[in-house]
């Protein structure tokens, strides 16, 4: 018997569709590859600045701690903060006497140029009439703050 080898004659069509397929397959990972090089290579853009109005109406000593830590954070990154203490968010006045870590906070938001204004009918109710911290201000300088900041947080 003599050796014959069984030839399997190829399909050009089923080759030029597998040759189309494999070439689109090519050209689309090159085309992802490019795109991920070039977002990589893009310098990053920083986060616009905002304004931020803040009320703090309790006087829980953790809560108030860390409203200004943000505050402070918020400054720091370039962002205008001001900050309306109503009810008993007036009290800060007196907790800062108590809480070295809350004078702390409230002193550098100060320092920073940071307006802390109080509710003076809230003041006047505690017989705070020479408040330390904030300055005596009005519902009116609260609706201005709410409507002049883009963003307004309570605490």
């Amino acid at each position: 018997m003599e050796n014959q080898t069984i030839g399997i004659k190829p399909d050009n069509k089923l080759n030029r569709q597998i040759m189309k397929m494999m070439f689109y397959a090519v050209v689309v990972v090159t085309m992802l590859t490019t795109s991920l090089n070039a977002q990589e290579n893009q310098p990053k853009t920083a986060i616009p600045s905002t304004s931020i109005g803040m009320v703090i109406y309790s006087n829980d000593v953790e809560t108030v701690w860390n409203a200004f830590r943000l505050a402070n954070h918020s400054k720091n990154q370039g962002d205008t903060v001001q900050i309306f203490l109503l009810a008993k968010g007036v009290e800060v006045d007196n907790l800062v006497n108590d809480n070295k870590e809350l004078k702390e906070q409230v002193d550098a938001f100060i320092e920073k140029g940071g307006e802390i204004q109080g509710c003076g009918t809230c003041l006047k109710s505690r017989k705070n009439n020479e408040p330390q911290v904030c300055t005596f201000s009005s519902l009116a300088d609260l609706y201005a703050l709410i409507r002049k900041n883009k963003i307004v947080l309570t605490f």
